[in-house]
Formats: structure tokens, C-alpha cells, sequence
């Protein structure tokens, strides 16, 4: 069985390319692992492969999702591992990038399968997130579910969220139900920029969105009068454009919000690799081609 690669990282820190020479170098197919490049709206503004890059090596499940979606990790799991046993069978190595660690964490661990909830009941507790964040609604898990709270980070926003609903809806943790089988044969890999680095390519990448056509893709999906709490229109840079569209705000007062909120989303991908993935090997160089060697040293799918 051919050994599927894993790349995750913070944004804007060169998966993407990476991913790219990589599948070029071995022969390799481009699986995306972001929650927000799933969404076929926003190409620009979540950075997804351009066609061009498109073209140089296979790419699956980028912006397959209308943004008028909900999209979950379940279905990307499902998605995801058909993906992967399908370039296996092609004998071609699965290359899994993107910065969604509850995506890496699913595919590498399972996912537990507990009943659906309903659009109302995530719809409160969404609402109930917003308003007292997500230290706040760990320590209501902690106090209904100790055993399954003291197993996730307080930070961890969509899996307390996904407890508390299973918890609420069936009386029973998320850990009575079954776990589906994860990935077998795989390597995992974080990129680990240097932080003012990557604050400065988070500042010049979205510059870049802006001169590629961020605003009119934006002003696009804003004329669909979508529900604002669907996960798209939180994309980051969303908001702030769109209140700019509004005239609530001039477009560099946006682009700093989405610079902003960028580098607080990176943040929190740090945390998450620290916490939820210590035994990765971390990939701190900076150049592309270092980036290239450490990784094919870690895997003997080096063609």
C-alpha cells in the first residue's frame, strides 16, 4: 500500500507549493484537508490552487462545496479517505494538505459516529459559542461530560461543540458511540514558520487577494443574501469586506481585519499542532527546497 503524505500547517505558510513540487517530484495527487478551500465561491480568498497549478498534478476536493453549505468533518472524512483509495489504486502516492486539524486528526484517528443533530440545535449552540466563547462552553462539557471534556483542549471549538450537541441529543458522550477506522500507512509532516515570517507573508498574501479579485468574489457571494452564520460567509476576510461593500468601512480598514483575524487563526493552528500533534516532525526551514528534502527523508515514497 502506497503511504499517503500529510502536510499541515499554518496558512499562508507554503503548503500549497509545497504540496505542488512534491506531487511533481513523486508522482503524487493533491487531497485539500482546509475547511475553507472546500468552498467553490471563494478561490481567490482562501487560497486556493490556481488553474495553472491545477494542471501541473491532480488535485481533488477543492471547491467541490457550494457556500451555501454546511460542510463537516464527516463528510470531508468520508470524501477524503474514497479520495485516497482511489489514487492508491492508480498507484500514486495520496499528498494531504491543507490547515484544519480536525480534519488530520479524524483521518489519523477516526471519527466517532454518533446520531445526526439538527440545523436548530447547532444554530443555539453556535449562537451560545459566540457569545461566551469556547473556554466557556469546555467547562459546561467538564461538568456534564468530565471524562470526555478533560480530553479535548478548552480551545477546541468544533469538537466541544460536536459533544455537547451528541450529549444533548442522545444523553450519551460522544465516546459510547463507534469510532470508524482511520487511515492506515501515513506520514505526517508540520510546517513551522518563523512567526513575524509568516505575519509578514499573511500581510502581503491578502494585498495579493485584493489585486487578484477578493472584492468582486466577495461582493458576489454577498448579492447571494446567504445566512451569515454559514461557515463561508465566516471565511476570513468575508466580514470585513463585506462590511466595506456596505460602506461601513474603507477597504484598508478591511484589510486589516482580515490581516488580523488571519494572524489570530494561525495562532490557534499553532496551538493545535503543539497540542494535538507532538509526535509530527516539524519542518521549520524556510526554503522550498529544504522544505522538499526533509520531507521525502521522512517517507520512502521518494520515487
Amino acid at each position: 500500500m502506497t503511504k499517503a503524505l500529510l502536510i499541515m500547517g499554518p496558512t499562508a505558510s507554503g503548503k500549497s507549493a509545497l504540496a505542488l513540487t512534491l506531487a511533481e517530484r513523486i508522482g503524487g495527487e493533491i487531497v485539500n484537508a482546509d475547511s475553507m478551500q472546500v468552498y467553490r465561491d471563494l478561490r481567490v480568498l482562501t487560497a486556493r490552487p490556481t488553474p495553472e497549478e491545477e494542471s501541473r498534478a491532480p488535485h481533488h476536493l477543492y471547491g467541490h462545496i457550494d457556500a451555501g453549505e454546511r460542510f463537516s468533518v464527516g463528510r470531508w472524512l468520508a470524501d477524503a479517505c474514497a479520495v485516497i483509495e482511489a489514487i492508491r489504486a492508480r498507484g500514486a502516492t495520496p499528498i494531504v494538505v491543507g490547515g484544519t486539524g480536525l480534519y488530520f486528526k479524524a483521518l489519523t484517528e477516526g471519527l466517532r459516529t454518533a446520531p445526526a443533530t439538527s440545523a436548530e440545535q447547532s444554530a443555539a449552540w453556535t449562537a451560545r459559542l459566540e457569545q461566551e466563547g469556547a473556554p466557556a462552553l469546555h467547562a459546561e462539557l467538564m461538568r456534564r461530560d468530565p471524562a470526555g471534556g478533560a480530553r479535548l483542549n478548552p480551545n477546541d471549538a468544533p469538537r466541544i461543540l460536536r459533544a455537547l450537541m451528541v450529549l444533548e441529543a442522545t444523553g450519551a458522550p460522544l465516546a459510547s458511540f463507534a469510532q470508524t477506522p482511520a487511515l492506515n500507512d501515513w506520514a505526517g509532516s508540520l510546517l513551522v514558520p518563523d512567526r513575524a515570517a509568516l505575519h509578514r507573508a499573511i500581510e502581503a498574501r491578502f494585498a495579493a487577494m485584493l489585486a487578484a479579485g477578493a472584492l468582486e468574489e466577495v461582493r458576489a457571494l454577498a448579492a447571494r443574501g446567504l445566512d451569515p452564520a454559514l461557515p463561508a460567509m465566516k471565511a476570513h476576510g468575508v466580514p470585513a469586506l463585506i462590511a466595506h461593500i456596505r460602506g461601513a468601512i474603507d477597504l484598508g480598514a478591511a484589510a486589516g481585519i482580515a490581516a488580523r483575524d488571519t494572524r489570530r487563526y494561525a495562532k490557534r493552528q499553532f496551538t493545535w499542532m503543539a497540542h494535538q500533534m507532538p509526535g509530527w516532525p516539524r519542518i521549520e526551514a524556510p526554503s522550498l527546497d529544504a522544505r522538499l528534502a526533509q520531507i521525502l527523508s521522512l517517507s520512502p515514497n521518494d520515487g
